[in-house]
């Protein structure tokens, strides 16, 4: 009986757009956490007959396993799209974790229970995620786009990206991570804003109300295509530079924690819930991360195998077996 009351508290307490929010959401991290791994193996194919991605290179645009590896990933971001119209961006950005989960083959026994601590987490967000903002028109959305303190928070995320790829890129982009990384994450913060703007428009158009006359829909048209780009080409970089079990977890944190607080900033979320929604909110978030890190942590370990030995067989071997030259954990050396 005390089962069935929270089940139905929990019914009454999701809006039919939190509904919808989540189940996209969902299948957005079906098709992502397939489409990483064929676009790694499309890179690196592409990588041996041709000028690297993470050397400037564009040949994996001739490379079909590229292609398929994409076209999983736009249905995927297709989802997440539509997920960002209906639910707020704390409930749908910290599920992408659950792709993650999708992505592994085999699992170490730490591994099942980095698979459940994300699970155990994404269930705690979603049970206190706050209701999704009543907005009527793509122009509420500007206007809180443009208040000060976002616009305090793009412009520091701009200058940020600029220092980034006109002094840092040349200098380490081969050789520390958090380079490629924190472009596609800064960018994806802003990117992730839009995307929801530009979803709440074409939300609203769908249903009698026509968004597609005013300027501002087409503005953050604009800013959508310009940072999926960005992120697109950037992340290219440090899947080929990197080891993809380095690159998934670090992109993940620091792509939600950005567009999270982006969030807060621009959609005022916690505006709307009591302290202690936010704290267990921040505690789910926590717990997946903690997930998040035992699944890449163990990624290699086989059962019976000690945790210091699969540490030192990830410093010598990528995932597909190929030797690397020892080193440090979030940096590249050539071989």
């Amino acid at each position: 009986m005390a089962g069935v009351a929270v089940s139905q508290r929990w019914v009454q307490g999701m809006s039919s757009d939190n509904v919808k929010g989540l189940v996209l959401a969902l299948s957005s991290s079906f098709f992502i956490g397939a489409s990483f791994i064929v676009k790694k193996k499309g890179l690196k194919k592409a990588g041996a007959s041709g000028i690297r991605a993470g050397a400037g290179g564009y040949s994996y645009l001739y490379e079909p396993l590229w292609w398929a590896g994409m076209i999983a990933m736009i249905v995927g971001e297709i989802a997440n799209f539509a997920a960002y119209a209906f639910a707020p961006a704390i409930l749908v950005t910290p599920l992408g974790a659950l792709s993650i989960i999708i992505r592994q083959e085999t699992l170490h026994m730490f591994g099942v229970l980095g698979c459940v601590l994300c699970v155990v987490g994404s269930i705690t967000i979603v049970l206190h995620a706050p209701q999704e903002r009543g907005i009527e028109s793509v122009t509420e959305v500007w206007d809180l786009a443009t208040e000060p303190a976002f616009l305090f928070y793009a412009a520091l995320v701009l200058a940020a990206v600029f220092i980034l790829i006109v002094h840092f890129i040349p200098l380490y982009g081969q050789t520390h991570i958090m380079v490629y990384i924190g472009v596609c994450s800064l960018v994806g913060s802003l990117s992730v804003m839009s995307v929801k703007a530009l979803g709440i428009a074409l939300k609203l158009t769908f249903s009698g109300m026509n968004q597609l006359i005013y300027p501002q829909t087409w503005a953050f048209t604009i800013v959508v295509i310009t940072c999926v780009i960005t992120q697109m080409n950037y992340l290219n970089k440090a899947l080929d530079t990197f080891n993809t079990a380095v690159v998934s977890p670090i992109y993940y944190v620091m792509f939600t924690s950005l567009t999270i607080l982006a969030s807060v900033i621009m959609f005022k979320d916690w505006d709307r819930q009591n302290p202690t929604q936010i704290v267990t909110e921040m505690c789910g978030f926590v717990t997946i991360l903690c997930g998040t890190f035992l699944l890449h942590k163990t990624k290699d370990m086989v059962e019976g195998s000690s945790p210091s030995f699969a540490v030192r067989l990830a410093k010598h071997m990528d995932e597909d077996g190929f030797e690397l030259e020892e080193s440090a954990p979030l940096r590249f050396q050539e071989s």
